[in-house]
């Protein structure tokens, strides 16, 4: 168990409650005390070191802050740390292995699916969350999937491309 406020040398301020949470973060349970004030995505940023969770906006607008929470994407800069107790939420540090890429990061390296990177995990959490429930989207459902994350570098063709480069790799079809 760890104390966020030792992690980030930010105290609670006095009389500010403190709430002790676990969730399962890309499969290791972590048990940190967080103010119920805290969003999600800044106790997985700044918190938990996983700096892959991007924040750009804060409103929900960006979609960079995108995790899969139970499975399903969400925009973690709209949800607090404690509405995550005893839920289980992925970032994009827990798609590849120690040994390899995930299908999709793969298929965002050789379909070019990336310039500045920004809003890349968040793609790449809401493209798994499609793949998982689709594994053989057509173009139109990819871009209504990733229709809630803005890129404002690629134009979305490569995006749209390195999804299907990936939903083929893990249909097991060669490629």
């Amino acid at each position: 168990m760890s104390s966020l406020y030792e992690e980030i040398s930010a105290p609670p301020a006095a009389g500010v409650p403190v709430r002790r949470v676990t969730l399962n973060v890309n499969g290791q349970d972590r048990t940190v005390d967080v103010e119920p004030r805290l969003l999600l995505a800044h106790l997985l940023r700044q918190g938990l070191k996983l700096t892959g969770t991007h924040t750009g906006c804060d409103t929900s607008n960006c979609g960079a802050c995108t995790v899969l929470f139970d499975g399903r994407p969400i925009k973690s800069c709209t949800m607090f740390a404690v509405q995550a107790d005893g839920h289980e939420v992925q970032t994009v540090e827990g798609l590849a292995t120690q040994s390899s890429l995930h299908p999709l990061q793969e298929g965002f390296k050789e379909e070019h699916g990336l310039q500045c990177g920004f809003c890349t995990p968040g793609m790449m959490m809401a493209a798994k969350a499609l793949l998982e429930s689709n594994p053989n989207p057509t173009e139109d459902e990819i871009r209504w999937a990733i229709s809630g994350n803005l890129c404002r570098c690629t134009g979305y063709q490569n995006i749209v491309k390195a999804i299907l480069w990936a939903a083929e790799k893990m249909r097991g079809s060669s490629n």
